[in-house]
């Protein structure tokens, strides 16, 4: 058991466990986005999928592990980064790659400070999107019923210009920690050699740029073709 923890607390442990839940909050995303897509499938089936989603006794042990999941990320790759710190008391006066297969980027120098922006932006959408204010879908008469109008929350919150220039500007922070954080967990748990390295290295950018431009469309549509619109373009 010792040796168990000890392993789990090394160096090499902590690269998995950060790989890990690292690509356990990618595919997370990819979920995610799946869902926002819905909005466009229109007003009543956006808010029956969400209220399908949010009624399901699963949701809760879900968001207990996708929070845990994240806070775990977050201690692992903080210690991890305080813990390189120390070992290198004085930093180099210039970073540069060592040879021109050096994959070193503004990206993978910054991933401390793009994951603590990424932990202020989730604490803002959680407030703006499930803490927050809330609309209810009205029934015949014109009563709120229990359903929430999460598509008329969208539509609300993306009507205003800075609130899309907010969630663009958050996404391109997200984008530019995956674009380094995506190939590097796949890397830290094996995948890939000398010769398959740069094809897993574009791949997975091509795909975190798929997924970031969907993440930074939403916004966008819904400002240009449904503010003010009623919920509908």
């Amino acid at each position: 058991m010792k040796l168990r923890i000890e392993a789990f607390l090394s160096s090499t442990g902590t690269k998995v466990v950060i790989a890990l839940t690292g690509l356990a909050l990618y595919a997370f995303l990819f979920v995610h986005l799946a869902g926002n897509m819905m909005f466009f499938a229109g007003q009543d089936k956006f808010n029956a999928y969400s209220h399908y989603l949010i009624s399901n006794p699963l949701i809760y042990p879900v968001e207990i592990g996708l929070a845990l999941i994240f806070v775990l990320h977050l201690v692992r790759a903080v210690g991890n980064f305080h813990k390189n710190q120390r070992a290198r008391p004085v930093p180099y006066h210039a970073q540069v790659p060592v040879r021109h297969t050096s994959r070193k980027s503004v990206a993978s120098t910054t991933m401390i400070y793009t994951g603590v922006l990424i932990l202020v932006f989730v604490g803002i959408h959680l407030f703006h999107f499930k803490f927050g204010p809330e609309l209810h879908v009205n029934d015949a008469a014109g009563q709120p019923t229990d359903v929430k109008d999460l598509h008329g929350l969208m539509v609300t919150q993306f009507s205003n210009p800075l609130m899309v220039l907010f969630y663009v500007v958050s996404m391109l922070v997200v984008g530019t920690h995956l674009w380094h954080g995506s190939w590097s967990a796949l890397q830290s748990l094996g995948a890939g050699n000398v010769a398959s390295t740069p094809r897993l290295v574009s791949t997975a950018r091509i795909v975190t740029l798929v997924l970031m431009a969907g993440f930074v469309l939403v916004p966008i549509l819904i400002f240009a073709f449904y503010r003010g619109a009623g919920g509908t373009p």
